[in-house]
């Protein structure tokens, strides 16, 4: 009898803490396309940047099917999110192509990152009411790490373009369903 209430105690312990540990793997798969994208690996940067897109993806999905959605979780979603899918798509494009452009490069990369924080804070203080306010930091970075695979294709500048445009997204009060 006792040894079933441990094992009982534990699996709800560990199902209370699942979308909290998925979103550390998010966080951690985030930090690791950083350090990658320092060391010049792009393109594995790029890829830990959309596994991190299915980590965040789940790690909702775990919460609410567990019935364990909280205040933390909420605040360790969003600071997983702006290194996820603020720092690290930044930090791609900036060591793909925003370098060549000097200061106005280096302006953008960090702008974009401003402008997710801001965007995630403003998240964070809202009352969910089935949409979202401005443009999802998440897709923002998986368009901005999907536009990475472009630079062969596409003249340099539209890569500023493509910065300032998510940026000024992000924070734009336009409405978007949940899905």
């Amino acid at each position: 009898m006792f040894f079933l209430n441990v094992l009982d105690q534990t699996i709800k312990k560990l199902k209370s803490q699942t979308a909290n540990v998925i979103t550390l793997l998010n966080l951690s798969l985030g930090g690791f396309a950083i350090m990658f994208g320092v060391h010049g690996n792009l393109r594995l940067s790029l890829l830990l940047i959309f596994i991190a897109a299915l980590a965040d993806r789940f790690d909702g999905m775990a919460a609410r099917k567990f019935n364990i959605e909280s205040d933390l979780g909420k605040q360790l979603d969003s600071m997983s999110d702006i290194i996820s899918f603020g720092v690290a798509p930044a930090l791609l494009l900036y060591q793909g192509i925003l370098h060549e452009f000097g200061g106005p490069g280096s302006f953008f990369a960090v702008f974009y990152i401003g402008c997710g924080a801001f965007r995630l804070a403003r998240f964070n203080i809202t009352e969910s009411n089935g949409y979202f306010t401005g443009l999802p930091i998440t897709a923002a970075g998986c368009i901005a790490t999907l536009s990475f695979l472009a630079i062969p294709y596409l003249p340099a500048y539209m890569f500023l373009f493509i910065m300032i445009i998510l940026s000024f997204l992000m924070v734009s009060t336009f409405k978007l369903k949940k899905v």
